[in-house]
């Protein structure tokens, strides 16, 4: 796609980083047939391929209206256009791109604004879980769309105590600790299982996502060098493997810091460096697998009850880390079945997406878990697994079948295996 860029955008880093994501789109419309949006709203402008037409049109001087920026963010970018795309489109950056430079020439009502700065500061404030625990005890009396984003309190059980040669960083997350504190235990319990030591970083917080997608790009960058700085002695020392990430969202987060930061000459190098050693927890398996199937080797043959699964987007798409999952539960004896049609499609999670836009992400988990209980009709799961917690929270809101994390049952099958 030809385009002609405004002079103000044409010198920008930005700019220019967008022009060649458009030379790239041949505009097919391949990804229509993919995105979430499009499918539940049968409008182009709600498609990857009118939001580039709009995000183009701003580009080269068009002045952005609330129509362009209602189209923009009703995108979950889910990044299954991606996946999809013959030409390699980055859709994602593209977005990201085009998004703030909307924002920053549209005004938003007051109540849009003070949302989003309560998302972006709420999340990675301190006071996050002390006001989590108040909601808890309180839920009955808030708003069923506020208090479907509180899950009951979880035992988490005892973090191994173990030293193992073999050592990693773990990404606790900003509200994960608080929220779900089992996916985070239960990963260093595996883990510790296998002979590897789980490492977290005091300093290290939110990955920066949820400011950066909610157009405080200055803000999550600022909380991506300070993870940075958080991780580099273990780094530089080699005194970790890898960095784990067991939240899929928070995993494509920072393999992409070098990207984010490449034009920081302080930063640049080591930003490369953390994406570089950055890894999903689903891409430490197979080298686990030896030792857990000697571990679970009286169950293996055992029956076990059927799970569905739901690749969360931001590994599937994001990562491009598709199949790993189903592959290595199911040579660990797991009954494990992915929707028949729909694995691809997102779930409406999609971070604060669920919050800043209930209707459309209703409509996406309704729709996603009749696709996972499909194949086990007439019958239900006995559990439904995903790899990122932000899924795992929406999905239990339509559903009274239990959801939790992959790593949560394997970690159940070590501890009565």
């Amino acid at each position: 796609m030809q385009t002609n860029l405004a002079p103000e955008y044409r010198a920008t880093p930005e700019g220019q980083e967008a022009e060649a994501i458009l030379r790239k789109c041949v505009h097919c419309g391949f990804c229509t047939a993919t995105c979430p949006t499009y499918q539940t709203l049968g409008d182009e402008l709600d498609g990857p391929r009118g939001r580039i037409y709009l995000i183009k049109q701003v580009l080269e001087g068009q002045t952005p209206t609330r129509s362009t920026q209602l189209h923009l963010d009703r995108c979950l970018t889910c990044r299954n256009c991606e996946s999809t795309c013959p030409s390699g489109v980055q859709y994602g950056h593209l977005v990201d791109i085009g998004r703030k430079i909307v924002d920053e020439q549209v005004e938003r009502p007051t109540g849009e604004k003070l949302q989003r700065w309560l998302l972006k500061e709420g999340m990675n404030s301190p006071l996050f879980a002390p006001a989590l625990k108040l909601g808890r005890a309180v839920k009955g009396l808030l708003p069923e769309s506020l208090g479907e984003k509180i899950p009951a309190a979880q035992d988490a059980g005892a973090w191994p105590v173990r030293e193992h040669t073999r050592k990693v960083l773990l990404l606790a997350g900003c509200v994960q600790p608080a929220m779900m504190p089992r996916i985070n235990y239960a990963t260093a319990r595996v883990l510790d299982a296998v002979g590897v030591q789980t490492v977290i970083a005091d300093k290290a917080g939110c990955c920066g996502a949820v400011k950066f997608h909610l157009n405080d790009q200055d803000g999550g960058k600022a909380q991506m060098r300070a993870n940075i700085d958080a991780w580099w002695p273990l780094v530089e020392r080699g005194e970790v493997e890898a960095i784990v990430m067991n939240a899929s969202g928070c995993g494509v987060t920072v393999k992409e810091y070098g990207h984010l930061l490449r034009l920081e000459p302080q930063y640049a190098d080591k930003a490369a460096r953390i994406s570089a050693l950055t890894r999903d927890l689903s891409e430490l398996l197979p080298d686990m697998l030896p030792e857990l199937v000697d571990k679970l080797k009286d169950r293996i043959t055992a029956p076990r009850a059927p799970v569905a699964y739901h690749p969360p987007c931001t590994l599937q798409h994001g990562q491009k880390l598709r199949g790993g999952v189903e592959a290595g539960l199911r040579e660990l004896g797991f009954d494990l079945r992915v929707a028949r049609t729909e694995s691809h499609l997102c779930c409406g999670s999609a971070g604060t997406y669920s919050v800043l836009q209930p209707d459309i992400s209703h409509q996406l988990r309704d729709r996603k878990i009749a696709a996972l209980d499909e194949p086990f009709a007439p019958e239900k799961p006995a559990a439904i697994l995903s790899a990122n917690m932000g899924c795992i929270v929406h999905l239990q809101n339509g559903t009274e079948v239990p959801v939790m994390h992959w790593v949560e049952l394997l970690d159940q099958a070590l501890a009565t295996g």
